[in-house]
């Protein structure tokens, strides 16, 4: 990659966008972690989110940085990686989050931020600047990350409901409210292991193509996207919740271990239906979660479309 003559302002500018949307990004994924154990009544949201905010921190301790080198040179080449390229990608992904946000639809702000990537780069440069393997791993895991959730979900739910069949629903709750809070904390680190490193990764490619050689949104709380998540996909008890979570959890862990970008977003959804699924398929609103596939669809379009149009302004007043 060559370096670039960046003002310390400009990148000043970009390092901030990234944080913004690192910001945006806990109205949507982090917030995934929490919304289980705010519905079922596990935890009050202000705990909550501050559990949430400690495992996503200490998972760059704990989870390798995988995910991190897909993002910085497995989607892109980052040869056409200039600042304008970054304040595209930046500004499409910030502005599908925000749009979908205010609908309360939980859209994957890592397909945004890789949609933006896409947009950006061909803008520059034509589809030769993108990565087909980097790409084509992320968009297999569109399917696969929710129904992976989906079936660890369903498994989880239908081997608890064996193991607790003879145990009254009062000791199983009691039970599962302690328990949930591990699950959540788990989904928590599993969260900060995949979906922080996606913004460290484009603040990486940044400051080496300008020569030089954390996560904050979830404390403010995605209370739209929670409610959609927690209440309007199924009803949750801590027992859904754990069983939930652990499989989101598991999910997510094995993603970043391969190093694959993959939604939280997607993951959780799977899972939640999953357990919904498992108990009786009336238990899931099914038109809620086909409107939510529906925005996974037009995530990395709409943000690489949005980032092509922010390329473009860039160039004109950066």
């Amino acid at each position: 990659m060559e370096h670039l003559t960046i003002s310390i302002y400009v990148l000043g500018l970009l390092v901030l966008l990234a944080l913004v949307f690192d910001f945006m990004n806990g109205f949507h994924d982090s917030a995934n972690a929490i919304a289980t154990v705010v519905s079922t009544g596990v935890l009050k949201p202000q705990s909550a989110v501050a559990m949430a905010a400690f495992f996503n921190f200490i998972a760059i301790f704990v989870v390798s940085m995988k995910v991190a080198q897909t993002i910085g040179k497995g989607t892109i080449d980052p040869h056409v990686v200039d600042h304008y390229v970054i304040f595209g990608a930046l500004v499409g992904a910030i502005v599908w989050n925000i749009i979908t946000w205010y609908y309360g639809i939980p859209s994957s702000s890592s397909h945004a931020l890789i949609g933006g990537l896409v947009g950006a780069a061909v803008a520059k440069s034509g589809t030769g600047a993108l990565v087909a393997a980097g790409l084509w791993k992320t968009v297999i895991f569109i399917v696969v990350a929710p129904m992976l959730g989906f079936v660890l979900g369903s498994i989880i739910m239908l081997l608890v409901s064996w193991i607790f069949v003879k145990s009254t629903p009062r000791k199983v709750d009691v039970w599962f409210r302690r328990l949930q809070l591990v699950s959540a904390a788990g989904y928590s680190l599993g969260h900060g292991g995949n979906d922080a490193q996606k913004t460290m990764g484009i603040i990486w490619m940044l400051l080496i193509a300008a020569g030089h050689v954390s996560p904050t949104g979830t404390l403010f709380g995605g209370w739209r996207i929670v409610k959609t998540m927690g209440q309007k996909i199924t009803k949750l008890k801590p027992v859904g919740g754990f069983c939930a979570e652990t499989g989101g959890a598991m999910t997510l862990l094995m993603a970043s271990f391969w190093g694959i970008p993959v939604s939280t977003t997607h993951t959780i959804t799977g899972a939640i239906v999953g357990v919904g699924a498992s108990q009786k398929a009336s238990a899931v609103r099914w038109g809620v979660a086909g409107n939510i596939v529906w925005a996974w669809i037009f995530t990395i379009p709409a943000s690489a479309f949005m980032a092509a149009i922010a390329w473009w302004i860039g160039r004109q007043i950066m």
